[in-house]
């Protein structure tokens, strides 16, 4: 049941998701969502994403309301050419300047090496057909997400599974364009959560009081020693066996 990425973002959690507990609730919150790694591991839950970020939330919309038809007809970027020669929307642009460069935190105009290679070869990795098939192949799994514009502060206040990834309180966060103000806040606001709190760090934070996940490969093939603090014990615990509480 598990969807692949819709793009690969900076910092996104797709491929380390299977390590966090699973949800107890119908609803699934990503208050930070970028490309939803968690989320798509569980598609077929209600899903509220919540992003600061228009681009992000303009993607999220575009493929909510796209058809697999629409997908696949999207063009490849021209030789020599930039996203801004596709002849499709605004939020259509987007998306493939997000697969022009891999794990970026803003769309991209222009391909970069990698994806030039993975688009001759037809790989998912660029902006190729067959990257276009698989995200097409996903799009009616989700049209029952919705999308909300605004900071953490905006989601619904409601019994759920939270899983809160945020800009992390060190230099590797300090990439993203929307920043929390005090994570001292954010910190009150994750403890005051209903239902089963997660939120996800990086070794040193302080702002809650984490304990160790384990070391991941993120989206650029780095480890990342991610550490974890949850608002109770969750019943489904699919990861690493150790004791948090």
């Amino acid at each position: 049941m598990t969807l692949r990425p819709f793009w690969c973002y900076y910092g996104g959690k797709n491929r380390a998701a299977h390590w966090y507990p699973a949800p107890e609730h119908d609803t699934i919150v990503e208050p930070f969502a970028g490309a939803a790694g968690y989320a798509c591991r569980y598609p077929d839950r209600q899903v509220i994403l919540v992003d600061a970020n228009p681009i992000i939330c303009g993607v999220w919309r575009y493929l909510i309301a796209s058809t697999p038809e629409e997908i696949l007809q999207l063009p490849d970027i021209p030789k020599d050419g930039t996203v801004d020669d596709l002849p499709i929307c605004q939020e259509g642009q987007w998306l493939a300047g997000f697969w022009c460069n891999k794990a970026n935190v803003r769309p991209m105009r222009t391909e970069s090496v990698f994806s030039r290679y993975s688009t001759r070869r037809g790989h998912v990795g660029g902006w190729s057909s067959f990257t276009r098939q698989r995200i097409a192949s996903q799009v009616d799994r989700i049209k029952h997400w919705q999308v909300i514009e605004g900071d953490y502060t905006t989601a619904p206040d409601i019994e759920a599974t939270w899983f809160i990834d945020p800009p992390y309180n060190n230099k590797a966060g300090f990439y993203y364009p929307h920043q929390p103000q005090s994570f001292d806040k954010l910190g009150a606001w994750c403890r005051a959560r209903q239902g089963l709190a997660i939120v996800c760090e990086n070794k040193g934070a302080r702002w809650l009081p984490f304990k160790d996940l384990k070391n991941i490969k993120n989206t650029n093939n780095m480890g990342s020693a991610e550490v974890i603090w949850i608002n109770r014990a969750p019943k489904y615990w699919t990861g690493v066996q150790k004791v948090l509480f």
